[in-house]
């Protein structure tokens, strides 16, 4: 892989496939819910990483109402949050964290508060002190309403932030939203990030006499 640097003035973080590996609940309660719809699991499987629930379910059943849609959301949420078996830290992601202390990062997120608390709890991980959860905004990722809402409570002008995201539906928010893009994990490769990296293990942060951030890939 060939080493990339960005520098910034703030760094916005997705959670589940960045810094936690939450993949096989998300396996376990998607394809149960796909087997209750008559849907293709892997066909599925394909759409639901990096949004919201209802958003996902718009897409793979347009025809039923939003307020279902909602409420089935409302319950897999609440599976989700019961099931942390198998959540881990993606490798690189304490360190990754612990070296961001004092420095203006936030995460942005599709999960819920309890969502999220929970899994980072789970994988041993620090919530970071700005938090863009799905109840903060009115639109689900690919729409970039998160990271834009992240990068206003830094206040950090969108063009000077760097997100971290795992998934096409985060990548494409970044990008709506004037930000560069690294993308984490196996799946990031496939939908255009500005850089890739296997896990957090590649990732090095440098702060520098402006007090911005160098972001050393690879």
């Amino acid at each position: 892989m060939t080493a990339t640097v960005l520098t910034a003035r703030a760094l916005l973080l997705d959670m589940d496939g960045t810094l936690v590996n939450s993949d096989a609940v998300v396996e376990r309660i998607w394809r149960r819910w796909s087997e209750r719809h008559g849907l293709d699991g892997d066909e599925v499987m394909k759409v639901v990483h990096g949004r919201q629930g209802h958003a996902s379910m718009a897409l793979l059943l347009p025809d039923r109402p939003v307020q279902r849609n909602l409420a089935d959301n409302a319950r897999m949420l609440a599976e989700e949050t019961a099931d942390m078996d198998g959540v881990v830290e993606v490798p690189g992601a304490a360190a990754f964290l612990a070296s961001l202390a004092g420095l203006p990062h936030a995460l942005v997120t599709s999960a819920d508060v309890p969502l999220s608390t929970a899994r980072m709890a789970a994988a041993g991980l620090p919530l970071p002190r700005v938090r863009v959860t799905a109840e903060s905004v009115g639109a689900s990722k690919p729409d970039p309403e998160g990271f834009l809402k992240g990068a206003a409570e830094l206040g950090v002008d969108p063009a000077d932030c760097v997100v971290f995201e795992d998934s096409g539906a985060g990548i494409a928010a970044g990008r709506a939203a004037g930000m560069r893009v690294i993308g984490v994990g196996p799946r990031a490769g496939l939908h255009g990030p500005d850089a890739v990296v296997r896990d957090l293990t590649e990732v090095r942060i440098e702060t520098l006499d402006d007090g911005s951030l160098r972001v050393h890939v690879g």
